[in-house]
């Protein structure tokens, strides 16, 4: 997806609420910045440990079983891979100026799962909030103030499964039209003549079934001819959709009557202008010349198609790149480059869903496809698009929607 990188670790130091990372042992894993101000404890202090020989139970409150309900608490997580609420919590820290002066703290805890690709649960994630003020506000404490927050809680939490209901059959009725829209815009998998050719599309995790990536084959006027394109649309959902459809569509026809596909990106560009979501979309666009044996290509911004040789050769097709659609204020031609190719060939087009990782190298990626390509040149399109999905996405499935488009030239 054409979109703005995000760092999840400097996110995970600035969240407010204090958050740590424990290991399936009970280890401190990793702890953001708040967590390290509300315990008082260094982070260094904590990295490495296990949790309840840093948290034994308070000297102050000889009742308290805080480490005993934590611990039930994090053993149920493990247990059901399920989310665990705990009730408000008791814990008197030590002052780190003053030896002896202890503070008392209300916490209010939850405990969740995080699994890795295979469904194992890799970390536990353990979130505190601080809600001292809010007890001490209320002249609470001990019991009281227990059965009070308790209280509060289990409304909010009725309030919020009520939304959930809602929310999830909302969710329900826009994937239905999401399913209807995607079959529509999405041409299906096509002979081209004797041409063969194989359409994947693969939404990403979490999201409805159609997003902002797209592909699209056309005759072309003028011998033996087709254009083949792919698309990325920033954002998920029916929005981002319609932006897709209509930028398809232009392309589309576009592609019919432009004398070469750094044209019919110039006049796409133009449109784009006006349509409100196609800032930063990208696409790449090839003209196939069967007669003559030539592919004719132009991107915008997209990452570059590949040519896959008989002889296993890749080939990446990355001479004529330009920025996204509506990327210049004063538009200007877009480039265009060709290649030769021998009968028996494969061009490979796709969205960059197929090959970037989070904190890789997108070059890392594209050797990745380029190895999988030659590695399998033999397969005929529709078992090589099944296989290169296969090795290239995750097993859980992608956090970025994939388009992949396989033509047997």
């Amino acid at each position: 997806m054409a979109r703005t990188s995000i760092d999840y670790e400097d996110v995970y130091q600035a969240l407010p609420g204090m958050v740590a990372l424990l290991t399936p042992d009970l280890v401190f894993a990793d702890v953001n910045e708040a967590y390290v101000r509300g315990t008082g404890r260094p982070r260094e202090s904590l990295i490495g440990r296990y949790v309840f020989d840093v948290f034994p139970e308070s000297v102050n409150a000889p009742d308290a079983k805080n480490s005993h309900h934590l611990r039930a608490s994090l053993l149920r997580v493990l247990a059901t891979g399920e989310r665990d609420t705990m009730p408000l919590q008791r814990y008197d820290i030590e002052s780190p100026e003053h030896s002896g002066d202890w503070q008392e703290h209300y916490w209010s805890p939850v405990n969740c799962p995080v699994l890795g690709p295979d469904g194992r649960i890799r970390l536990i994630l353990h979130r505190v909030e601080e809600v001292t003020e809010f007890v001490r506000a209320r002249g609470l404490g001990g019991d009281t103030a227990g059965r009070v927050l308790e209280a509060e809680l289990y409304t909010r939490a009725r309030e919020l499964q009520e939304l959930n209901t809602r929310l999830r059959e909302a969710h329900a009725r826009e994937r239905e039209v999401a399913l209807v829209l995607q079959k529509a815009m999405l041409p299906a998998t096509r002979q081209m003549g004797h041409r063969r050719a194989a359409v994947r599309y693969r939404p990403a995790v979490g999201a409805l079934n159609v997003c902002g990536d797209w592909y699209d084959l056309v005759d072309l006027v003028g011998g033996h001819r087709i254009g083949v394109s792919v698309g990325d649309v920033v954002g998920h959902g029916l929005e981002a959709a319609g932006v897709m459809g209509q930028l398809r569509s232009a392309l589309s026809a576009t592609s019919r009557v432009a004398d070469g596909p750094g044209q019919a990106l110039n006049v796409l560009g133009r449109y784009a202008n006006v349509v409100d979501g196609a800032e930063s979309a990208t696409v790449v666009t090839t003209f196939i010349d069967f007669d003559r044996h030539v592919i004719t290509y132009s991107s915008a911004g997209h990452p570059p198609p590949v040519l896959l040789h008989r002889d296993g050769r890749v080939e990446f097709l990355d001479r004529a790149t330009d920025p996204p659609l509506d990327a210049r204020p004063e538009p200007r031609p877009r480039p265009e480059a060709s290649v030769a190719f021998s009968p028996g060939a494969t061009l490979v087009l796709y969205t960059d869903g197929l090959i970037e990782r989070r904190r890789e190298d997108i070059d890392v990626g594209l050797r990745r496809l380029a190895d999988s390509l030659s590695h399998h040149r033999e397969l005929d399109p529709e078992p090589l698009a099944d296989t290169v999905l296969r090795e290239l996405l995750p097993p859980g499935g992608a956090t970025d929607d994939t388009a992949l488009v396989v033509v047997r030239l």
